[in-house]
């Protein structure tokens, strides 16, 4: 089968549950996909898409100028849509979107499917609450207006008209049952790893001179408003008192440069400036160089209706890169934890999490040794794109065969 894909996400992208899941293993079985998105601003070179074809439209500006350029640029993908090469249109999170997915497929007498990875519309009401006017009256109305009609479009109308939605976790799924969609007609497809491409690829720990001499923290993925990065400065303001050599290294960054600035400003006031180490984006091979040079990797996902029901990437990534995982209690990464036993699991408070810390920091060489197989067995039988890959192609095939 052949889908046309849309996603929010620019190409190339960092996200594996497209790049890796759509990019490389789908079509082993199969399911192959034509993306539609936007090119990475900045990217130089072509842009590569194991799935099929790629659709590029140029995004570079701003967050609003992003937004509707990608809108339009797919609107025009859904409707010139070649319904002899197509058995299905597809939207990732994004329900305006969407609406029109649903719309072009009906025309075309083709199958729509939703993939939710995050509920979309509530995080953008959230983001303008958070935002509040400080930051100017369209910044706040902008994701504000996304939201609410995404909401409406979303729940009123795209998900009672898809012939079937990819939800991230049971959590979401059951989410998704209590706002009446029905049960059988949603598959969840949790978050996983290439792990023999992550084996071959991270290569060695990074020679980083900061980091010589030091016991170091990595945290690996995005700094947005939600995650609450701060928590962690105030972590290592109380790990300082015991270990003066512990840094922690952040590898990733934020689009919000009013955020990242506060940010900076919250560990200078925590008074880590110093030990805390800001890598920006990174390509993924390098990025992991950074999580092989780190004695822990940290993975707080505070707990809430938006973040609960998600299916956590950095822990996996930490586990198959054989170090250990510090993590909260977010429900699907407080199993992989305890499932693999590869990690601590304990609540995202800064005294929390600087105790585990420290109680990880003085393991012995053979139980870090031991830990680090059992969380390789466990992604290998539970999380590896390799199984997750064949089990969506199937449902694909189930899907189309009705």
């Amino acid at each position: 089968m052949r889908m046309l894909l849309l996603t929010p996400e620019t190409c190339p992208t960092f996200r594996v549950d497209v790049e890796t899941l759509f990019g490389k293993f789908l079509p082993r079985h199969g399911v192959h996909s034509d993306l539609v998105a936007g090119l990475t601003p900045g990217h130089e070179g072509v842009a590569v898409w194991g799935g099929g074809e790629a659709h590029l439209v140029d995004v570079s500006g701003g967050q609003a100028k992003k937004h509707f350029k990608t809108l339009l640029h797919g609107i025009r993908a859904l409707f010139v849509a070649d319904r002899i090469r197509y058995q299905a249109l597809q939207v990732r999170d994004m329900p305006v979107m969407a609406a029109f997915g649903v719309l072009a497929a009906r025309l075309k007498g083709l199958k729509f499917f939703y993939w939710m990875s995050y509920p979309m519309p509530e995080g953008q009401i959230a983001l303008a609450r958070e935002r509040g006017l400080s930051d100017g009256l369209l910044k706040y109305l902008f994701p504000w207006l996304r939201g609410r009609v995404g909401r409406l479009l979303l729940y009123r109308f795209v998900l009672p008209r898809a012939d079937h939605v990819f939800v991230q976790t049971e959590r979401m799924l059951e989410s998704m049952v209590e706002k009446g969609v029905a049960r059988d007609k949603m598959t969840p497809v949790p978050i996983g790893v290439d792990l023999d491409e992550i084996e071959a690829s991270a290569g060695s720990p990074v020679d980083d001179p900061r980091l010589r001499g030091k016991r170091v923290l990595v945290y690996l993925g995005t700094l947005d408003r939600p995650r609450k990065i701060d928590v962690l400065f105030d972590m290592l303001a109380i790990l300082r008192a015991t270990q003066p050599d512990v840094v922690l290294v952040l590898v990733g960054d934020t689009e919000d440069t009013k955020f990242r600035e506060w940010l900076e400003a919250q560990a200078a006031s925590a008074g880590v400036a110093d030990a805390v180490i800001w890598t920006g984006w990174l390509p993924m091979q390098e990025g992991w160089r950074y999580v092989r040079a780190a004695e822990i990797g940290l993975s707080p996902i505070p707990r809430g209706p938006l973040l609960d029901v998600g299916s956590p990437t950095k822990a996996l990534e930490y586990i198959a890169l054989g170090i250990p995982v510090l993590g909260n209690d977010n429900p699907d990464q407080a199993w992989v934890i305890q499932e693999s036993g590869a990690g601590r699991c304990v609540p995202y408070t800064a005294e929390d999490f600087a105790s585990a810390v420290t109680e990880l920091l003085g393991i012995a060489p053979q139980e870090r040794a031991a830990m680090a197989e059992r969380g390789r067995r466990f992604v290998r039988e539970h999380r590896d794109y390799a199984v997750i890959g064949a089990i969506v192609a199937a449902r694909y095939k189930r899907l189309m065969a009705h």
